[in-house]
């Protein structure tokens, strides 16, 4: 995902606080294990209740007599899912539904390593998830909008990101509209009533909040293949030149990731201009990006390759919680730079990382705060450079620490051990250490789990006997970081340079190199490989 500059006034405002309920299901994972959902969904352009089947196949964990999911129920505002009816195939199931939990009492008890299958009919108005609107030509359109667990809005289910499962959406909407959804195709069928029923399945196992569906009067083109995989462009049908040929560039994105970290995860990869909230929504092998992505000018190529990159990282090697977002939201973001970086060259990705090292340094100013911040509880409070711009500086200079080749081979180690799975970021440190063959528990703690960066003051001196001394100092409060500083001195006639690195472990470090010539100038960092603020 990758949100607006206005996005975090729009949280504020809607004053949406998401996380309570979820609390319960860190427990409730270890009960449970849904396998399957089936969703049959209708929609309307008479109202904007939905009327809606869930049908979910349980893998029970432990002998339990009942257990919840989540579902928002209807408030005094008429907003919310009412729950009609549950049923275990020809029985009726005690069940008690009450703020944003349906509970089912189960008769006999589910026993360990139990599957059994429940069917919920519900209908309502969704008051969030699915974004029931209409787009910027005033046309009525229809998109879910999950993250971070905004799904139990409309669909019953475990909204966390490590319960996962597959998923078949069968939607009836009126037939001027297309529907789009995670997976293939399965069916698209005209009915009698001027509606149209159109099936979408996902056997890949997701979580939630990349579940999702989209119905509009959409223009659809099929872009190209990658490695068998079909990749298609849904805008709305007035943008179709433009839209057709800025999407089209996730051909080649997804190429890149392709090549470069492993097999893409899912049968096809749809683009489609939506109503998200975000400025692009990742939704497996289903990517909802904001309505003006479509410019007609390719603007929006860094936001492709960030959504993209989230189908493996985020989608399908997915935080464990969502204290871990960076693992998501980091990793799209150097991914993204990565990608950036393989077209356009080096100076592309400096560039990108100087104006991200701006947003962190910026951040810590008015938030000094660790990138696993265990003490947030509005989720939405993660949407900050620290998951994003500091997660991936933090690869950045994992890069360097690591060295290129054992780097890349990291990241393909991890996704292929945690695809389709969850981890946390100690998984990702032990994967590295792994294939780097270096203790990382320094690097790890100072950048991912203690708030800030170093602060540096630099002095020096006027080479003596063709020495230079430097005097580092790291003014931060808090313990000292750990790192390499690049320092270069360049000549006062402009024509000579020469380039240090300096290991740095001390609040006050001093170093002497030899040194040829006066420095007229003193640059710290030029090749742009570390997070600092001066």
């Amino acid at each position: 995902m990758r949100h607006l500059q206005f996005c975090f006034i729009t949280i504020a405002f809607l004053g949406l606080s998401l996380s309570s309920h979820t609390q319960a299901t860190i427990p409730r994972l270890a009960l449970l294990d849904v396998q399957h959902y089936t969703f049959r969904l209708e929609l309307s352009d008479k109202t904007d209740q939905i009327s809606a089947s869930a049908t979910i196949r349980i893998r029970f964990l432990q002998p339990i007599s009942s257990f919840s999911l989540d579902l928002v129920k209807q408030g005094e505002d008429g907003k919310g899912m009412n729950v009609l009816s549950v049923r275990e195939g020809e029985t009726a199931v005690d069940y008690r539904h009450k703020g944003e939990a349906l509970t089912l009492f189960l008769e006999p008890a589910a026993q360990a390593g139990e599957e059994r299958t429940f069917q919920i009919i519900y209908q309502g108005v969704p008051a969030d998830g699915l974004i029931i609107s209409r787009n910027t030509y005033e046309e009525r359109t229809f998109f879910g909008d999950n993250w971070p667990n905004r799904a139990h809005h409309w669909l019953p289910c475990v909204d966390h990101p490590s319960d996962k499962a597959s998923v078949d959406f069968i939607v009836t909407a009126p037939d001027h509209y297309q529907v789009v959804a995670n997976g293939f195709q399965v069916e698209e069928t005209n009915l009698d009533d001027e509606t149209k029923l159109t099936h979408w399945r996902e056997t890949v196992p997701l979580p939630m909040k990349v579940a999702v569906i989209g119905a509009a009067r959409f223009g659809v083109q099929l872009a190209g293949e990658v490695d068998g995989v079909p990749v298609t462009s849904w805008v709305y049908h007035q943008d179709r030149e433009a839209g057709f040929y800025d999407y089209a560039l996730a051909v080649e994105v997804l190429r890149f990731f392709a090549d470069y970290i492993g097999p893409y995860p899912y049968r096809k990869l749809a683009n489609v201009q939506s109503k998200t909230r975000y400025g692009g929504m990742e939704n497996a092998s289903n990517i909802f990006y904001y309505e003006n992505s479509v410019t007609g000018d390719r603007s929006e190529e860094a936001l492709i390759a960030h959504e993209i990159a989230h189908q493996w990282f985020g989608n399908s090697a997915s935080e464990q919680n969502w204290f871990h977002i960076w693992l998501s939201e980091g990793f799209a973001t150097y991914g993204a730079d990565l990608y950036m970086e393989n077209k356009y060259g080096r100076d592309k990705l400096v560039g990108r990382l100087q104006s991200e090292r701006q947003q962190v340094v910026a951040f810590a100013a008015r938030k000094m705060a660790p990138i696993v911040d265990t003490t947030i509880a509005d989720w939405n409070a993660l949407l900050n450079p620290n998951s994003y711009q500091k997660g991936a500086w933090v690869l950045h200079m994992l890069r360097r620490q690591v060295g290129e080749q054992a780097f890349w081979n990291g990241l393909r180690q991890y996704y292929a051990l945690f695809r389709g799975g969850n981890a946390l970021t100690e998984d990702f440190q032990r994967t590295m250490e792994s294939v780097s063959k270096q203790d990382l528990s320094q690097f790890f703690r100072q950048w991912v789990f203690h708030p800030g960066q170093p602060q540096l003051q630099v002095e020096w001196e006027k080479p003596r006997r063709r020495r230079l001394k430097f005097k580092i100092r790291q003014i931060q409060e808090g313990p000292a970081f750990h790192f390499p500083l690049d320092i270069q001195a360049i000549g006062a006639d402009g024509s000579t340079s020469k380039t240090w690195t300096i290991e740095v472990d001390e609040k006050t470090e001093e170093a002497t190199v030899k040194c040829k010539f006066r420095p007229g100038q003193i640059i710290l960092d030029p090749d742009t490989w570390l997070l600092f603020s001066k």
